[in-house]
């Protein structure tokens, strides 16, 4: 190995400028650390010539993967081009040619994590991918080596921020979703096309890679049950307020008995959960173990330089792997077979509310239905509502199976006295 490390970047946006950012600034830290300058040798980008926000040599730049892929100065390729499919094909060759990976690639990595760690053991590389989950929060490092010795059994995380702003927006200022969203555009937290984030895409492909971190098994995105926010109004926020809880987008991986259940949804949190006081764009992983307990890790779940500094720490741990001559060794496959757990099998409290006809045997009928499938109630609240002969009802139920909730949800959409049911959402904690 030379003395100098180089590398190759493929993309030069938000992230990859600041990881030139951070590789340039502390550059004598670095050095300190692996005890070799880091040098920036070629960088992939769509337009040589556009005017960028980083100083750069136009010498380095290029718009052909191939001269990064193969330059013999480059020893990592850090790749934060986005995309799947070419941001894949570049992976793999560049591990066919012994390069070591650092990616921020959440969408790659849910998608063919499985396939890119098997082809970088092959081939003797590292590949690490610490960005691609929660931005500049070290949960992937904490989960791979802090709680290696421990057995993960649930992981409850915000880990989309553009979500989280909105949800905190409307819940402390009682704004709409669309006002609160139309703002995120423009602030920069929500993309053009938020789709992704809003209908809870982007937080399932981080649930699945924390899965599959933290369960030894090689889980799909399919795998996971997703619902976005797209639904959530203000009256159910103010309702759970009422009943002290906070609404969040909650990813949830949870393993019982060797079972897994994998969520991504609009979840009531209690106030008293460290979660429900994570605000704005903010990410935080709560995970219990069986040993260490609860832990949570908090902090800025994107931009420029909290992601920077996750990929340039990856780095740092590849070049001292580099060092040892152990690169490669720390990838290893699955350790459990991929066992889901059933709709009878997966259980949960659920929160709804109900428009009904406010007459004599309304109530009767409705806790009528839980008691004939074993669901009681721990909280109810109920209203008339001003002017019509109609009732707002509010239920958390005790625990249930979603096989038995949904057959509840199907018959009081059948019910005559039922006119409107109005929103359901999972809970989490409480009494």
């Amino acid at each position: 190995m030379n003395s100098r490390v180089g590398i190759g970047l493929l993309g030069l946006g938000t992230v990859g400028s600041g990881v030139i950012q951070i590789i340039k600034e502390h550059q004598e830290e670095l050095q300190h650390q692996v005890g070799s300058p880091i040098t920036i040798e070629k960088v992939l980008v769509k337009d040589v010539e556009k005017q960028r926000s980083i100083e750069i040599d136009t010498d380095k730049l290029t718009t052909s993967p191939d001269e990064v892929i193969s330059d013999p100065d480059v020893d990592v390729v850090i790749e934060v081009m986005g995309g799947i499919h070419e941001a894949r094909e570049y992976i793999l060759k560049a591990l066919q040619q012994k390069k070591h990976i650092v990616t921020a690639n959440k969408d790659l990595m849910a998608l063919y994590g499985p396939e890119l760690l098997k082809a970088a053991s092959e081939n003797q590389c590292d590949i690490f991918y610490e960005a691609s989950v929660a931005g500049g929060i070290p949960v992937i490092r904490s989960l791979v080596e802090g709680l290696s010795s421990d057995r993960i059994t649930k992981i409850m995380g915000i880990v989309n921020g553009t979500t989280n702003y909105i949800l905190t927006k409307m819940s402390q200022e009682g704004r709409s979703y669309e006002e609160v969203l139309a703002e995120a555009k423009e602030l920069g937290f929500a993309e053009s096309d938020p789709t992704s984030d809003v209908e809870g895409l982007d937080a399932a492909r981080k649930i699945t890679i924390l899965a599959n971190l933290s369960f030894a098994t090689n889980v799909d995105l399919e795998d996971v049950v997703v619902r976005g926010i797209t639904t959530v109004t203000l009256e159910d926020i103010e309702y759970c307020e009422q009943l002290g809880y906070t609404i969040k987008l909650i990813g949830l991986a949870q393993r019982d008995e060797g079972k897994l259940e994998l969520t991504v949804q609009p979840t009531l949190i209690p106030n008293s959960h460290p979660l429900a006081s994570v605000n704005d764009e903010y990410n935080a992983v709560y995970v219990y173990g069986e040993a260490v307990g609860e832990t949570m890790f908090y902090g800025p779940g994107a931009g420029s330089l909290p992601t920077a500094t996750a990929v340039v720490s990856d780095l740092v741990t590849v070049v001292k792997n580099m060092k040892l001559g152990v690169n490669g060794r720390s990838i290893t496959g699955p350790l459990h077979s991929k066992e889901m757990k059933s709709d009878e099998e997966s259980k949960a409290k659920y929160f709804l509310r109900l428009h009904v006809k406010d007459e004599t045997g309304t109530f009767a009928t409705l806790t009528s239905l839980f008691s004939k499938h074993d669901v009681s109630f721990e909280k109810l609240l109920q209203w008339p509502i001003k002017g019509e002969e109609t009732a707002e009802v509010v239920i958390i139920t005790h625990q249930t199976t979603r096989a038995t909730y949904e057959e509840i949800y199907k018959k009081l959409e059948e019910l005559d006295i039922v006119l409107d049911v109005k929103s359901t959402y999972r809970v989490e904690g409480g009494n």
